[in-house]
């Protein structure tokens, strides 16, 4: 039952991230919108997007899923990330499974 439970859950991640690129979103979701950082830039080696502007009040934070992280290491503690790494690094929605790409 866990078996199925994963491949289910896995297959339902590649179907959404292959939706998404159909859109346009090469890296699986869209870079933050509608914030005073006028300087998003995707970061390859945590697969997010982090505020290169430093007069925002995003400045130095990640963006993933929704949520903004002010530092790297709350980022990589966070629950969702550690999901998303770990999809990432089992071969969902990756053409490699090296670093993140962009």
């Amino acid at each position: 039952m866990k078996k199925t439970k994963k491949m289910m859950t896995g297959a339902l991640a590649a179907a959404a991230l292959v939706t998404l690129t159909a859109c346009g979103e090469e890296r699986g979701y869209a870079e933050p919108t509608g914030t005073d950082c006028d300087d998003w830039d995707w970061d390859k080696e945590t697969g997010t997007y982090y505020c290169d502007d430093n007069d925002s009040t995003y400045a130095r934070s990640y963006y993933h899923g929704g949520k903004y992280y002010g530092t790297k290491t709350s980022l990589q503690k966070s629950s969702d990330y550690k999901t998303y790494v770990s999809n990432y690094k089992s071969g969902i929605g990756s053409g490699s499974k090296g670093g993140f790409g962009g």
